[in-house]
């Protein structure tokens, strides 16, 4: 009873000192748009990856926290508004863990995960790629991703480190496997000219990368397809466990998988092949890795946010059922 008169508190008080602020009430732990909708889960994740946070400094992170404990425990300073809050809570969930309270590395933030893995995607569409260009961008993209993911992984129900590196092993195994493969048939194909070959080429690393994402999230979560996972009823309460939910959930959330790559690494090279045979790039050929840079750029900054905004990370199975799909990353946004 105590904890929930000083939330009421704490909430009234936020309440009062934001009446004429646009911000929507203030719910600890709550996101804050809505996630029934498409562009409301669009929007949640474009604040989970938005890569200013990685500025933020241990000051202000401190600072957020402290707002975050004082609205908690009904000490909320008077003037403090929902923007303010929200903007906190935004902060300390880009940077610290929801379970261990730890700085998660910058590198494997969900907000540094465009600015750091755009260079690879950069790496992966480079024109003319060698054996062990091709085996060294694809291994650097599967072990960004794994990183990643045991980054943020749940650690309220810690799954095994042989698990997650058995799902490394066969992503970096089918991924180079493909990639190679396609290249090896590529370059064996006589009926291409060299322009068309150069072309094909560009499009190797989508299948390899799509195919390593679906062998991954087979290898992590095939054991769910066995046991079932957790069904909660409409007020949250667990009443049982489905396979049928799990084969959902898996389905989803390899199709999330191929999406997300989709664009990534089939636009770039469309629109470099038409950028390259524009008379400024073709009178400097210099300034074709910085173009590159830029279209991957926009290309990775599209497309995360619309393919984990696909589906709900709560989903219904029959009247009042729901059940927990998949993600990216366990606390914030793969699938």
């Amino acid at each position: 009873m105590a904890d929930t008169a000083t939330t009421a508190s704490a909430a009234a008080a936020a309440s009062a000192a934001n009446a004429s602020t646009d911000a929507p009430p203030f719910q600890l732990g709550k996101p804050r748009f809505q996630q029934t909708s498409f562009y409301g889960r669009f929007r949640h994740f474009l604040d989970i990856i938005d890569p200013r946070t990685l500025f933020v400094t241990e000051r202000r992170l401190r600072e957020a926290v402290q707002l975050l404990e004082d609205y908690k425990h009904g000490t909320l300073r008077p003037g403090v508004t929902n923007e303010q809050l929200w903007s906190a809570q935004k902060i300390k969930q880009a940077i610290l863990h929801p379970d261990t309270n730890e700085k998660i590395f910058m590198p494997f933030r969900m907000s540094g995960y465009i600015p750091f893995g755009t260079p690879i995607v950069v790496g992966l569409l480079l024109p003319n790629q060698t054996l062990a260009s091709t085996v060294f961008w694809q291994w650097l993209n599967q072990s960004h991703n794994a990183c990643v993911n045991y980054a943020n992984r749940n650690a309220t129900k810690p799954s095994p480190v042989s698990k997650f590196i058995q799902g490394y092993l066969g992503a970096v195994i089918s991924a180079v496997s493909i990639a190679v493969g396609l290249n090896v048939l590529v370059q064996k194909a006589n009926k291409f000219t060299p322009a068309t070959r150069l072309l094909v080429q560009r499009f190797v690393p989508f299948p390899a990368v799509a195919s390593a994402n679906i062998c991954n999230v087979v290898l992590m979560r095939y054991g769910e397809l066995q046991e079932g996972i957790d069904v909660l009823d409409g007020d949250g309460n667990l009443v049982g466990s489905s396979k049928i939910a799990a084969r959902h959930a898996l389905l989803e959330t390899a199709l999330t998988r191929v999406v997300l790559p989709m664009p990534i690494l089939v636009l770039p090279p469309i629109v470099m092949s038409v950028l390259e045979k524009t008379a400024l790039l073709q009178a400097r050929p210099r300034l074709l890795l910085p173009v590159q840079s830029l279209v991957c750029l926009a290309a990775f900054g599209l497309a995360l946010p619309l393919a984990i905004s696909l589906f709900p990370q709560m989903s219904e199975q029959g009247p009042g059922c729901a059940f927990r799909g998949g993600h990216l990353a366990p606390h914030t946004s793969e699938r």
